[in-house]
C-alpha cells in the first residue's frame, strides 16, 4: 500500500516531502494539457531548489498514447540523462499518466521511487490509488501491467475546479461504482447532489477509503475479492474500446456508466438484483449520460473484447454483479447471448 496519502487544497506538503527526501534527480512526467493548466499552480508552492532539480518529460495528451512506444522513448530518454535508481518519478496528471508513470517507474531499473500526484477526480478517487499500473495492448485496456503502490500520493482537491464538467462526470462514474459494491450511503449522496456544490475533499476521502478497504483484502488480486471494484468494467471497457478503435473516444468514466448499466440490467435478469433496483441505478446513472447506442454490427468486436478480460478463466467469462445497491458478488460466469442482450436492453433505452 502507499505509505501515504495526502488531500489538501495546496502543495505545502509535497514540498516538504522533496525537502526532506534527498533524490538525486526528480522527474516530472506530464502531458501537454497537464503542463498548460497545472504546472504553474504546482510550482508556485515550490522551493527554487527544488525546482532547479526537476526535469520535465512530458507526452502528448490521450488515451492512445498509453502504450508500450511512449514507455520506450520514455526509457529511452530517462537512460539518456543517466537517471540513477536513487532518482523519483512525478506522475503528474489524470489516470494514463498515473498508469504509464507507474508502470515506467516499476520497470526501469528493475523499479524506482514514483509518487503520484493525480489531476483529474477519476485519478484522485481510482487510477492513483491502489497500486494497479499499465498500458494498453493490441486495442485491449490495461492489458500489460504490474502492481506496484507509490512511495506517496499528493492529492490538490483545488485543481478539480479548473477542470471541464465532462472530466468530473468521468469521475463520478467510478464514486457511483463505489456506491453500489460497497455504500449505498455514498451512492444516495452523489445521485441527490447537485454538482456544483459538492464536498469535493469528503467525497474523494470516502471513495479513497473504500477502494483501499477492497484493495486490502486481496492487494494482488489473487482470491477474486478485489475484482469488486470491476464492477462496470467488463463490458464498459470493451465499450471504451470499441469508441478508441474507431477513433471516437469517449471518456473512461462514461463507458464505466454504460457498462453498469448493462451489468445491472444481467444482475436483475440472474435474480440477484430486483427490478425495483435495477430501475433506480438505471435513473440515477441518467442523471449524468446520455445512452450511446451501439450498431449490432460491432457486437463480435464488444465480445472478442470481453474474451480477453482479465478476470476470465478457463475460457468463460465472469462478471461482478449487483444483490442490490451497496452489495456486490463476483465471479458469476455469463454467457454470450446474454452480454448481447444487456447491450441490446441499453440500445433500447430512450433518454
Amino acid at each position: 500500500m502507499s505509505r501515504k496519502i495526502y488531500i489538501n487544497n495546496n502543495f505545502y506538503k509535497l514540498n516538504k516531502f522533496l525537502k526532506i527526501k534527498k533524490y538525486t534527480n526528480i522527474i516530472l512526467l506530464l502531458d501537454n494539457n497537464v503542463k498548460k493548466f497545472c504546472l504553474k499552480k504546482l510550482y508556485e508552492y515550490l522551493s527554487n531548489n527544488i525546482k532547479k532539480k526537476i526535469l520535465l518529460l512530458e507526452i502528448k495528451s490521450g488515451e492512445k498514447y498509453k502504450n508500450l512506444k511512449t514507455c520506450i522513448n520514455i526509457w529511452n530518454k530517462l537512460t539518456n540523462l543517466k537517471i540513477s535508481k536513487d532518482s523519483l518519478i512525478i506522475n503528474f496528471g489524470g489516470g494514463v499518466i498515473t498508469d504509464l508513470g507507474g508502470f515506467i517507474s516499476s520497470l526501469y531499473k528493475r523499479g524506482i521511487n514514483f509518487i503520484n500526484i493525480p489531476t483529474t477526480l477519476l485519478s484522485m478517487i481510482d487510477a492513483s490509488i491502489g497500486g494497479k499500473n499499465g498500458i494498453n495492448f493490441k486495442e485491449l485496456k490495461n492489458e500489460i501491467g504490474i502492481i506496484n503502490n507509490p512511495i506517496s500520493i499528493f492529492i490538490n482537491y483545488k485543481l478539480l475546479f479548473s477542470l471541464p464538467q465532462k472530466e468530473i462526470i468521468s469521475g463520478l462514474g467510478e464514486i457511483l461504482k463505489y456506491g453500489l459494491i460497497y455504500d449505498k450511503r455514498l451512492w444516495n449522496l452523489i445521485i441527490n447532489s447537485n454538482i456544483n456544490k459538492i464536498n469535493w475533499k469528503f467525497i474523494i476521502y470516502k471513495s479513497i477509503k473504500i477502494k483501499l478497504s477492497i484493495v486490502k483484502k486481496d492487494p494482488y488480486e489473487l482470491y477474486g475479492y478485489r475484482k469488486k471494484l470491476n464492477f462496470g468494467h467488463t463490458i464498459g471497457h470493451a465499450i471504451e474500446s470499441f469508441y478508441l478503435y474507431n477513433k471516437n473516444p469517449i471518456t473512461h468514466g462514461e463507458a464505466i456508466m454504460l457498462g453498469m448499466i448493462c451489468e445491472s440490467w444481467i444482475s436483475n435478469i440472474k435474480g440477484y438484483l430486483n427490478k425495483n433496483e435495477y430501475k433506480i441505478i438505471l435513473k440515477g446513472i441518467l442523471k449524468y449520460i446520455k445512452i450511446k447506442k451501439i450498431k449490432k454490427v460491432f457486437f463480435n468486436y464488444i465480445i472478442n473484447i470481453i474474451k480477453n478480460d482479465k478476470k476470465n478463466f478457463n475460457n468463460k467469462i465472469y462478471f461482478v454483479l449487483l444483490k442490490k445497491i451497496g452489495e456486490s458478488i463476483y465471479n458469476i460466469e455469463i454467457n454470450k447471448n446474454t452480454i448481447i442482450d444487456s447491450i441490446n436492453a441499453l440500445n433500447n433505452i430512450n433518454n
